[in-house]
């Protein structure tokens, strides 16, 4: 099963405030201190991928300190080279073409997420541009099993706001048009590559399900999801005899199943549930695309077989290899697979599976470089807000700070609040390497899964629509004072830090609870919910209205009422603590005058705030070297607010483009290590 949806991108997450000093630390860490770049550098090797007919074996690795394609004989992985070049923009996502002849990746161009799509044939090293189109933005529709000589894409050059889906011609590199489209949201293919499903939205934010036959749509709706299940409802694909189609479905129910739908007469069956979580990831037979297991995620991964065989093989994996298991890639044969197993207190390892053999094969650790390193635990633990709702959380102290390994530690800790972005996604179990870095630093780190967060039900997720900075920030204050109560920190030694929803977080926090953090970090977080919607990419269209539902209507005054109170701008005077902001120049979701605007309204009133600004990143900072100067000066701004350790800048704004508009003499170092670069 190889089709996609065009799926919606979801958003993401007293006035002398100069910092001193920083104090004595509140902890003394026994672990050694990592070097920063371990976390946030380039990873030794990574996406381990198997070409489809098992004959070649590729991953991601640096090439001259940027992220690109490396192949190797799948017998004999030493033998790699480096299949792409890229100089600047490392390469983030990549698969094999059906015929196992090319490798395909996206790129974009500073963040920009006008992603075009590359190939690069495999024997020659030859590459090409296979979607030339300006200003355009490529996502895959579908890829089959059955036909090896094409895939379809769908491009946004005619209009910016709807993907018209083509046929790609691998070998030549022609674009013939299949679907053009005129308002909806996304599309499924089958094995054949024929479009069989498109989604439109509906007013009500919902979504209107239609049979597609011959490339055209019919008129009455074969399906439809109001705004509560519009999260967790969508089509996965078709079996390769496209008599079955699954859903991901929470329709009469509040957890989401994986369902299988008869094509012909639309009767449906449960194939798997959870009544605490969501289905969210499957595994499917390469050459039937039945489904074989699902996973639900509650406070870890559990996974269910349906296929013996395959529970077989999961439970021989789980008693080979220690910590969680993600089957990453599979060989058309299903002869073997790629395996990934993350232990948390020690970095990613990957191995090949020989299913014939029964034989397990390591083939890397991604971070080498952290191996031995005295890395920490993660908790998941369950937090009651104040209403009752249960915030699935997850804690993580610094190595030696819990001497009885339960959670707790030996005393009271400074405490980073680390908030998902969004906020239509999740925090999970595993390794992060946010986390590690902050517990090395002494601190412990709390990610809490606030409502709207996805993968517990629709229920929790309607529970935080209209809810941005309200309710949803309360759930944040209750976890902080959950952590307060179990003796795990103090509430004068709280900070608040996150990306998208989570950099709101950080602004909402400071502005409207503003005695309730420390100080605080915001990486690209929208400051003004009204001008965030005006701003959105056009490729959001479809989810506009969803948007709108969720956050509140800027075309309604009660709406544009409710923007403007949930909005962090208008309150920058009641600024008290510490704040850091870091920015991408070209992000198309949160714009740069997100920053740009709060951080003028705080120095009109004379209130200190360090602004950093990259102008070659977007909505997160994907060149490590601008992840690593952006940290540098995180953790320099956290030790003079909690009192942590930190690494002394060094040389770590070497290679970045950082600059700082404003307020550099506000976090100690960075005046220097700026005059130093």
């Amino acid at each position: 099963m190889r089709s996609s949806v065009l799926a919606l991108a979801l958003l993401l997450g007293t006035t002398s405030l100069t910092l001193a000093a920083p104090p004595a630390p509140a902890t003394s860490p026994a672990a050694p201190l990592i070097e920063r770049a371990k976390f946030f550098g380039n990873p030794s090797r990574t996406q381990a991928k198997l070409s489809p007919d098992g004959k070649w074996l590729s991953w991601i690795a640096p090439r001259d300190g940027v992220l690109n394609i490396w192949v190797a004989p799948a017998s004999d992985p030493t033998k790699a080279k480096a299949l792409t070049a890229e100089k600047v923009r490392p390469i983030r996502q990549y698969f094999w073409s059906p015929d196992g002849k090319m490798i395909l990746f996206v790129n974009d161009k500073g963040g920009d997420e006008n992603f075009v799509l590359y190939g690069v044939t495999v024997a020659t090293g030859e590459q090409r541009t296979l979607t030339p189109q300006e200003k355009t933005r490529v996502d895959i529709v579908g890829t089959s099993h059955r036909i090896k000589d094409r895939i379809l894409v769908g491009l946004n050059n005619r209009d910016p706001r709807w993907f018209d889906v083509y046929s790609l011609d691998l070998a030549k590199g022609a674009l013939t048009l299949v679907f053009k489209n005129d308002g909806y949201a996304g599309v499924t293919a089958d094995e054949d590559l024929k479009i069989r499903l498109a989604g439109k939205s509906r007013p009500d934010g919902g979504t209107d399900f239609f049979r597609v036959v011959d490339n055209k749509v019919e008129a009455q709706p074969l399906g439809a999801v109001g705004l509560e299940d519009s999260l967790t409802t969508n089509p996965l694909g078709y079996t390769e005899d496209g008599k079955t189609l699954y859903w991901i479905d929470s329709r009469g129910r509040d957890t989401a199943a994986l369902i299988a739908q008869d094509a012909a007469t639309g009767a449906t069956q449960v194939v798997g549930q959870s009544a605490k979580a969501d289905v969210g990831e499957i595994l499917a037979d390469p050459k039937t695309g039945v489904v074989q297991a699902y996973a639900v995620d509650y406070l870890r991964t559990e996974w269910t077989a349906l296929d013996p065989k395959i529970g077989a093989e999961l439970d021989f994996l789980k008693t080979q290899l220690k910590g969680d298991i993600h089957i990453t890639s599979r060989t058309d044969d299903d002869s073997a697979w790629i395996v990934v197993v993350d232990p948390v207190t020690a970095p990613a390892a990957t191995y090949r599976f020989d299913r014939k053999a029964h034989t397990l094969t390591k083939l890397f650790v991604n971070r080498p470089e952290l191996e031995g390193a005295d890395l920490s635990a993660m908790h998941p633990v369950e937090i009651k807000a104040r209403d009752g709702l249960t915030l699935v959380s997850y804690l993580t102290l610094p190595a030696g700070a819990d001497s009885k390994g339960d959670g707790h530690p030996d005393q009271p800790l400074p405490m980073v609040l680390f908030v998902h972005g969004g906020p239509w996604a999740r925090d999970g179990y595993g390794y992060n390497g946010y986390h590690q870095w902050l517990a090395n630093r002494g601190y412990a780190v709390l990610s809490v899964n606030y409502r709207g967060s996805t993968g517990f039900g629709k229920n929790f997720i309607t529970a935080g629509n209209l809810q941005w900075g309200r309710k949803m920030h309360d759930d944040l204050i209750d976890a902080v004072d959950w952590a307060v109560k179990q003796g795990i920190t103090t509430k004068d030694k709280v900070a608040i830090m996150g990306g998208s929803y989570g950099g709101y977080a950080t602004l909402a926090g400071l502005t409207f609870t503003p005695d309730a953090f420390a100080c605080g970090v915001d990486i690209v977080g929208p400051s003004n919910l009204a001008t965030l919607l005006k701003t959105i990419p056009p490729y959001w269209e479809a989810g506009k209205q969803q948007f709108y539902k969720r956050m509140g209507d800027p075309t309604t005054e009660d709406g544009r009422q409710l923007l403007h109170d949930a909005s962090p701008l208008f309150k920058a005077a009641d600024i008290k603590k510490p704040l850091l902001i870091g920015q991408g120049a070209n992000d198309p979701r949160v714009n740069q005058a997100e920053s740009d605007q709060i951080v003028k309204a705080m120095k009109e009133k004379n209130i200190p705030v360090t602004y950093i600004l990259f102008p070659d990143e977007g909505h997160g900072f994907a060149r490590p070297e601008n992840s690593i100067a952006f940290n540098a000066a995180a953790e320099q701004f956290l030790g003079a607010c909690l009192g942590g350790r930190a690494e002394p800048f060094g040389t770590a704004l070497k290679g970045s483009s950082i600059t700082v508009p404003d307020g550099a003499q506000f976090t100690p170092g960075l005046q220097a290590a700026l005059a130093a670069k």
